[in-house]
């Protein structure tokens, strides 16, 4: 698997980007190669050691926010420094096993158990690569990956000049100099080495076949942090962003160690925020000492600083680091005597330095938020968390829509997830929330960004996904990372939870209804792609990508040495949990080579069987048929699948046979009844006009549709797959996908036939019209 997660962007942000053209690729995934856009709900905190800590650990709220106390301790934990996330980490591990365990991690806050961690907060810089290797490999790397190197010069340059342009509007609206000055080389570092040099080292362990690799690409996040999540800056980022990932799912597509899911999404969105200098005329510290009434009020970062700069110090420690300190290294254990606030983003901390009892909390929480414009206080108060807000005091659980408002997307998750968030053995006694529905939402960090909250824009992000992901049955319109860890877990054939069910969110379920029927007819060449490459599994995830319901396929070897003797029709079936029938047209002792249908319905077999050849072709390729009987909405269903000969006359004797009384015309061939198959037969042909007589094509069935080829799969020219139908079945929909999987999989594209049964009334009750009867019968399906 490639996880490929872009920090921040929310779902709203992500379509707005696609509507201007910013992100073709991802617009390519949904438009040509079957992904689905789901919405992503990020759990509390909205941020990326919360989210990242249910992905990679599946603990939910792993963390109370970015920056806290850890209680038992009394240390202050900042989740973009090594130490306080490598403790994390460690206490997470210590329960479950990672889920990149044996993969790669990278720009992550965690490692994820992964062999290979580079440029992540618990490990920073080039993690276990850098020691592994010697001078003359990274000298050989270098010059390898020149292009690459030159290509992040070029960008870095580019950048560099947008950034001073940016520099000098920061300045025009009034930003504080010094931090203009460190956010350039922050920018660079973060919008561009950490990228490019994160897309190097992803490609090459997809070259090499790691099992999964997850990275995070930061670009977005750092810019809308700094100036918005709507601002044409942050925008800007997202079209080098879409390269990255065009490349790397490219990379994906053509590695020879493994078939590879690539999965994209982000872990949170953004709210566009207002400073609470800005409101309040002071920082949250002085706010909280002024309600406390005391001066000993210590705060994490004096500057209530963002994450801005923080991440480009993962590229390495030394001067590189150096460069963006933010604050001199300090003793992060606190005297008991001091109240702290912890304190980055929309949701600070307050840890008291003598202990409050309920009705305390309460009325210093009233105090915060009629006094110093805070927008939310959580407390727990006699073993409910209450929330405080300008409209009055609520029990969160209890009354989630007159604190969340009824709208909120997810207003009962994130009622659950506050109350546990506040419940959190780190938390601190007070809660500041910088979101409400009483105003602006307010960060207390100086960024015009912010996540970490409930806020809509910042818990709703997206996931684009392959139509087959095996999301669970219950899903419920969006998906979370805990599902995201149970479907990757599944896929790669490791332990997953025992509630958890995993299912496809097949389209059939939702929009087709049971009246309608999916049909597939695929020459599958053995399973060998125009790529060289023999693989079934990439054959049963074509299939499992188009939902189709009945699938018949050609050329499939089962037993032979040139395929490593796999019986491929029973592992594309047990791969897309179908039943199936096989027939081999051609044997060779053990070694056999034919035709199957399979199917997520019942079926049973009717007949299976050679197909003759005129007499001066005896020598000919050995072709066949094989005849099933499914059941469809509760009624019977005929389905041929054949492969036709090389030669004209030798397809037109097998087109008769087939039209005959031991195939369609026999006496049980009742309709409905389909006839699909490669019949190597182009419109033109004679065995073409035998069975558009007698059955109708479904494409020319179709009104306002135009034909399309199906071989070769790179630039299809000829139109010899058909799926042939009878009368009482009517044409909805054809697809021929032209997706990278599609083209690569086979040479031929599989053809899907979506169909409608039209009700025939018999003429008495106990007669039942033949396919026979029907086919001469004229049609009124035009009046």
């Amino acid at each position: 698997m490639l996880l490929v997660q872009i920090d921040g962007l929310s779902r709203t942000q992500l379509e707005r980007a696609i509507a201007d053209n910013r992100l073709p690729h991802l617009k390519r995934l949904l438009d040509r190669e079957k992904y689905r856009l789901h919405t992503f709900y990020s759990g509390l905190p909205s941020s990326t050691p919360g989210v990242q800590g249910e992905l990679h650990y599946g603990e939910r709220c792993a963390v109370p926010a970015f920056s806290f106390r850890e209680n038992q301790s009394r240390r202050i934990m900042r989740m973009f420094e090594q130490a306080s996330a490598s403790s994390i980490e460690s206490r997470l591990a210590s329960s479950n096993t990672g889920l990149l365990t044996g993969g790669a991690s990278y720009c992550n806050i965690y490692s994820g158990g992964a062999d290979d961690s580079r440029f992540c907060a618990a490990t920073i810089g080039w993690g276990n690569v850098a020691r592994a290797t010697n001078l003359p490999r990274w000298l050989s790397v270098l010059l390898w990956h020149s292009p690459s190197l030159l290509r992040v010069i070029e960008l870095s340059v580019i950048e560099l000049a947008l950034a001073l342009w940016d520099f000098a509007g920061g300045l025009s609206s009034g930003f504080h100099l010094g931090k203009e000055l460190k956010f350039i080389p922050s920018r660079v570092a973060v919008s561009i080495m950490l990228r490019e040099l994160t897309v190097m080292g992803a490609s090459m362990d997809l070259a090499r076949g790691l099992p999964i690799v997850h990275l995070n690409l930061l670009g977005y996040d750092e810019q809308a942090h700094r100036r918005g999540p709507g601002s044409a800056f942050a925008h800007w980022s997202l079209k080098g962003i879409d390269s990255a990932v065009r490349r790397l799912w490219n990379e994906a597509q053509r590695s020879a160690a493994r078939d590879y899911d690539v999965w994209v999404f982000s872990d949170h969105g953004q709210q566009h925020t207002i400073p609470y200098p800005t409101i309040a005329g002071k920082t949250i510290q002085r706010a909280i000492a002024d309600v406390f009434d005391r001066g000993s009020v210590e705060a994490t970062d004096p500057r209530a600083g963002g994450v801005q700069s923080s991440r480009a110090k993962w590229l390495g420690h030394g001067w590189w680091s150096r460069l963006f300190r933010r604050h001199e290294d300090q003793d992060d254990i606190q005297p008991p005597a001091v109240t702290e606030v912890a304190a980055m983003g929309p949701v600070a901390h307050v840890y008291p330095a003598e202990t409050m009892n309920a009705d305390q909390l309460l009325d210093t929480g009233r105090r915060l938020v009629g006094d110093q414009h805070i927008p939310m206080v959580l407390i727990q108060h006699h073993n409910r968390v209450m929330a405080i807000t300008r409209s009055g005091e609520f029990d969160l659980l209890e009354q989630p829509g007159q604190v969340l408002g009824d709208r909120h997307p997810f207003l009962c998750d994130v009622a659950v997830d506050l109350d546990r968030l506040v419940r959190h053995p780190d938390a601190g006694a007070l809660v500041l929330v910088g979101w409400s529905l009483e105003g602006p939402p307010v960060s207390f960090a100086v960024e015009n960004g912010a996540h970490a909250g409930p806020g809509p824009e910042e818990t709703r992000a997206f996931a684009i996904l392959p139509m087959d992901a095996p999301l669970p049955k219950g899903y419920k319109g969006y998906v979370r990372a805990a599902d995201l860890r149970n479907a990757a877990l599944h896929l790669l054939g490791r332990d997953t939870p025992k509630d958890y069910l995993p299912g496809i969110y097949p389209v059939s379920d939702f929009a087709r209804g049971a009246r309608r029927l999916r049909v597939m007819t695929y020459n599958v060449h053995a399973c060998v792609g125009m790529d060289g490459r023999m693989s079934p599994a990439r054959i049963a995830r074509a299939i499992s990508q188009a939902d189709v319901d009945v699938v018949a396929l050609q050329e499939l070897d089962v037993g032979r040495l040139r395929s490593g003797t796999i019986d491929q029709a029973h592992e594309i079936a047990r791969l897309l949990e179908m039943e199936f029938h096989f027939h081999p047209a051609w044997q060779l002792e053990e070694e056999l080579y034919g035709d199957a249908i399979l199917s997520r319905l019942p079926m049973r077999l009717i007949q299976s069987g050679p197909l003759p050849r005129p007499p001066n072709r005896e020598r000919a390729e050995p072709r066949g048929a094989v005849w099933v009987e499914i059941q469809w909405d509760g009624q019977p269903l005929q389905v041929v699948n054949t492969h036709l000969g090389l030669g004209s006359r030798e397809r037109v004797v097998q087109a008769e046979e087939l039209l005959g009384p031991r195939w369609i015309g026999h006496s049980d061939c009742h309709d409905p009844v389909i006839l699909c198959g490669d019949f190597n037969a182009i419109p033109k042909s004679r065995a073409y006009s035998l069975l558009a007589q007698r059955l109708r094509d479904a494409q020319r069935s179709l009104v306002g549709h135009r034909p399309r080829a199906t071989f070769l799969s790179g630039r299809p020219i000829n139109r010899i797959d058909h799926v042939f139908v009878g009368p009482t079945l009517q044409v909805r929909q054809i697809e021929v996908p032209r997706s990278e999987l599609a083209r690569v999989a086979s040479d031929h594209l599989p053809l899907i036939v979506e169909l409608e049964r039209e009700v025939v009334r018999p003429t008495s009750v106990d007669s039942h019209p033949t396919f026979a009867d029907l086919a001469s019968a004229p049609s009124d399906r035009g009046k």
